[in-house]
C-alpha cells in the first residue's frame, strides 16, 4: 500500500499526516463521537469519504451550523422511510433540513392524523435503533430512472438536475455533477432496507441521531407552486442531545403561550375576519389604545428630530410604479390593477416612495432645505400569496411608519449616522435592547444603476453601521433593487430575533423621478434618497411587541393601565371618584362594578395582564386611601389618594414595566 498524505484542520491549527490508501475521514476522527461528517477540499463529505493525497480535511461537529443540517436531513430520510414502511403507497417528495428542524413531502390519499404521526415517530424510534448504515452511491440518470420508477417526483427531480433551487428544498436531491443515491443498509447483514435519491452527506448511521420528535402535518403544493399537487408535509425537529431537544420544546411551548393571534384574541385587541380576508386586520379598542399610543409617541419623537408629516393616497396610476421600476422588479407582490379612466390602470401601493418623490418634485427645492425628512404612516397593500400570510407578521394591508430623506452628498453620511443612532434610540424606548445590524448588498441578478454608484452607496452604509459598535452581519444579494440597505434585527424577550428598521440608500430613484435641488453656485444637482421604515410595519411591530412582553405591556403602553377593584358594592362610588381624577391627569382607569366577587375580579384583571389593581374598602375610604396588587400578585396597602394617582403617572411617563 502507498502512502497518502493529507492535512487536518483544527480551528486555526493545521496538522500533516500521512495515512495509507484507503483511509477515510472516519479513521481521523476515531474517537470523536461529536464528529459526524467531514469538511474536503471546502466540500461536506460523509466520514466514510476514502482520502486522497494532498487533501485538506476538517471535521464536522454535530452542534455546527453544517453539522446539524447535516443530523437534521438524516432524520428526513429516517422518517420518509419510516412512513413508507407504514404507508407502502406514499410517493415521496422532498425533505430538506430547515430551520430547527426538518420536513418531507409525501403524496398520499389522506391526510396523515395526530395517530399516524405517533406511529410513524414509534417507526422512526425503531430504525433509530437498528442502527442502519448510511451508504452513498453514485448512479447515472438512466439507472435512478429504474430504480426509482415508483416515484414520480424523484423522476421529476432527475430531469432537473443542476436547476434545482435551494427555494424549494429541491437541491437536497439532486444538483450539478454526480447523482446519488443513499442506501439505507442493515447494520448487521448489510441488506438494503430503504433508499432516496439525495446529495447527501449523511450521518454515519441512523443510531448517531442523538435526539428528535415530530411537530406537526400541513398541506404543500409540490415544489411550492400553486399550478402542482397537494402533497402532506410532516415536520419534525432533531437535537444533539435530550436536553437540547427539551429545551427547544420548552422555548416553543413559550412561544405559543405568546402568540400575537392567540393573544390578540384573549386580550381582545385585534381580529382577521373571514369576511374582510386573509391578513387584513381590524384592531379593536383595547388594541386600537395600544396602536394610538405607539404612534403618538412616534409622532412626537419624529417632530422632535425635524421630521415634517405627509400622507398619500391609497392608490395611483400604474404609471407611476413603471418610473420607480416597481412594475419592473415588484409585479408579483402588487394587487393586479384595476380597470379605471378608460381603460387606465390602477394599483393599490405597495410602498409610499414613489408619492414622496412626488411631494420633493412638486416645486423647486433649494440646498437650503435639505435634508427634507418626509414622514408618513402611510397604509400600503401587498398580495402575499396565503401560505406565507401569518396574523399580523406578515399581512397583505399594514401601515408603514416610511420616511424618506432628501439630502445632498455631503450631507449624506451625517443624515445616515443621525438617522441609525435615531432608529435605534426608539426602538429602545419601545423595550428592545438588544440588537445586531445586517447589510444587505447588491443581488447580481437585480438591480437598477452603476456598479460604482452601488459600490459607493454600500461602503457608506458599511461604515454608518460600524460606528454604532454592534455586531455587524453580511447579506449578500439581500438588497432592494434600488440600493442596499441596512437592517435592525432585534432580539425579543425569549431570544428570536425579528427583522426590525430598515435603512436604504438610494442614487437610482431620484435619477428616475428626474429629482433636483438648486445648490449654492446656482446649479441643479441631484439629491440623494434615504428610505428609512422604523417600525417596519406597525402591525407587525405590535405584533412584535405582544409577544415580547407576552401581552403584559408595560403601563405606558397598556390599553388599561389600571381598574378598581372594591372590595364590596360599598365602595364602587369612591373608585369612580379615583378612575375620575386619575383619567384627568391622562391615566386609562377603570372600575370593575360586576356583581362577581372581590377574587373573580382580580383573576380577571390578571388575565388581562392590568398593571395597577386598586383595591378599596372600608379601611381605605376611612384614610382616602387605596391599596395596590401589581400583576405578580405583590401587594402596597395604604396609598394616599393623590399619591396613588401620582405613582401611576410616574410609572407611565417613565415608560417603565411593573
Amino acid at each position: 500500500m502507498s502512502d497518502v498524505r493529507v492535512i487536518i484542520q483544527r480551528d486555526s491549527e493545521r496538522e500533516e499526516r500521512v495515512v495509507t490508501t484507503g483511509t477515510t475521514a472516519a479513521d481521523l476522527f476515531v474517537g470523536e463521537r461529536s464528529i459526524i461528517a467531514a469538511r474536503v477540499g471546502g466540500e461536506l463529505k460523509d466520514l466514510s469519504y476514502v482520502l486522497s493525497d494532498g487533501e485538506e480535511v476538517e471535521g464536522v461537529e454535530i452542534s455546527s451550523e453544517d453539522g446539524l443540517g447535516i443530523l437534521r436531513h438524516s432524520t428526513a430520510h429516517v422518517m420518509a422511510q419510516a412512513v413508507q414502511e407504514l404507508f407502502p403507497e406514499a410517493k415521496l417528495g422532498i425533505g430538506p433540513p430547515v430551520k430547527d428542524g426538518f420536513y418531507y413531502d409525501f403524496d398520499v390519499e389522506k391526510p396523515f392524523t395526530p395517530e399516524d404521526l405517533k406511529a410513524i415517530e414509534k417507526k422512526m424510534q425503531e430504525i433509530q435503533k437498528r442502527g442502519q448504515k448510511f451508504a452513498r452511491r453514485v448512479v447515472t440518470d438512466e439507472a435512478a430512472r429504474e430504480e426509482l420508477a415508483a416515484e414520480p417526483y424523484k423522476l421529476e427531480l432527475i430531469g432537473l438536475k443542476g436547476a434545482a433551487s435551494s427555494d424549494d428544498g429541491a437541491d437536497v436531491e439532486v444538483g450539478a455533477g454526480e447523482l446519488t443515491i443513499y442506501d439505507n443498509l442493515d447494520a448487521k447483514t448489510g441488506e438494503l432496507c430503504w433508499k432516496d435519491l439525495c446529495r447527501g452527506p449523511h450521518l454515519p448511521s441512523t443510531r448517531a441521531i442523538p435526539a428528535f420528535k415530530l411537530m406537526r402535518n400541513a398541506a404543500a403544493y409540490w415544489r411550492g407552486s400553486e399550478k402542482n399537487p397537494m402533497l402532506q408535509r410532516i415536520y419534525g425537529t432533531a437535537w444533539p442531545s435530550k436536553d437540547e431537544l427539551k429545551a427547544h420544546l420548552d422555548f416553543l411551548a413559550e412561544a405559543e403561550k405568546r402568540d400575537h393571534r392567540k393573544l390578540g384574541n384573549e386580550l381582545d385587541l385585534f381580529s382577521i375576519p373571514e369576511q374582510i380576508g386573509s391578513g387584513l386586520a381590524v384592531f379593536h379598542p383595547k388594541g386600537g389604545i395600544v396602536r394610538r399610543v405607539m404612534e403618538d409617541y412616534s409622532r412626537r419623537r419624529h417632530e422632535e428630530e425635524g421630521y415634517e408629516f405627509v400622507y398619500t393616497p391609497h392608490a395611483t396610476k400604474g404609471k407611476l410604479f413603471e418610473t420607480s421600476g416597481h412594475l419592473d422588479w415588484y409585479a408579483e407582490g402588487m394587487y393586479p390593477p384595476m380597470q379605471l379612466d378608460e381603460g387606465v390602470d390602477y394599483y393599490l401601493k405597495p410602498m409610499n416612495c414613489p408619492m414622496h418623490n412626488l411631494i420633493f418634485d412638486a416645486r423647486g427645492r433649494s440646498y437650503r432645505e435639505l435634508p427634507l425628512r418626509l414622514f408618513e404612516f402611510g397604509t400600503v397593500y401587498r398580495y402575499e400569496k396565503s401560505g406565507v400570510v401569518h396574523g399580523l407578521t406578515r399581512a397583505r394591508g399594514f401601515t408603514q411608519d416610511d420616511a424618506h430623506i432628501y439630502c445632498t452628498r455631503e450631507q449624506m453620511s451625517d443624515e445616515l449616522d443621525r438617522t441609525l443612532t435615531f432608529v435605534l434610540g426608539l426602538l429602545r424606548d419601545y423595550g428592545l435592547t438588544d440588537f445586531y445590524l445586517e447589510l444587505s448588498t447588491k443581488d447580481p441578478e437585480k438591480f437598477v444603476g452603476s456598479d460604482e454608484v452601488w459600490e459607493e452607496a454600500t461602503e457608506t452604509l458599511r461604515q454608518v453601521a460600524e460606528k454604532q459598535g454592534l455586531p455587524l452581519v453580511p447579506d449578500p444579494g439581500g438588497a432592494a433593487f434600488y440600493g442596499p440597505k441596512i437592517s435592525v434585527q432585534a432580539k425579543d424577550a425569549i431570544g428570536r430575533t425579528w427583522q426590525m428598521s430598515t435603512i436604504q440608500l438610494d442614487f437610482n430613484l431620484p435619477e428616475r423621478f428626474d429629482l433636483e435641488y438648486t445648490s449654492a453656485d446656482g446649479s441643479k444637482q441631484r439629491p440623494v434618497m434615504i428610505h428609512r421604515a422604523l417600525f417596519g410595519s406597525i402591525e407587525r411591530f405590535f405584533a412584535v411587541l405582544l409577544e415580547h412582553y407576552a401581552g403584559a405591556f408595560p403601563a405606558w403602553l397598556a390599553p388599561v393601565q389600571a381598574i378598581g377593584i372594591p372590595i364590596g358594592d360599598g365602595h364602587v362610588d369612591y373608585l369612580e371618584k379615583f378612575a375620575a381624577a386619575a383619567k384627568k391627569k391622562g391615566l386609562r382607569v377603570e372600575v370593575d362594578s360586576s356583581s362577581d366577587r372581590m377574587q373573580k375580579k382580580i383573576r380577571n384583571a390578571q388575565k388581562q395582564k392590568v398593571p395597577f389593581m386598586v383595591i378599596a374598602g372600608d379601611e381605605d375610604m376611612a384614610n382616602n386611601a387605596v391599596s395596590f396588587r401589581y400583576r405578580d400578585g405583590s401587594q402596597e396597602n395604604g396609598i394616599p389618594f393623590d399619591a396613588a394617582i401620582a405613582k401611576i403617572a410616574t410609572v407611565v411617563e417613565e415608560r417603565a414595566q411593573v
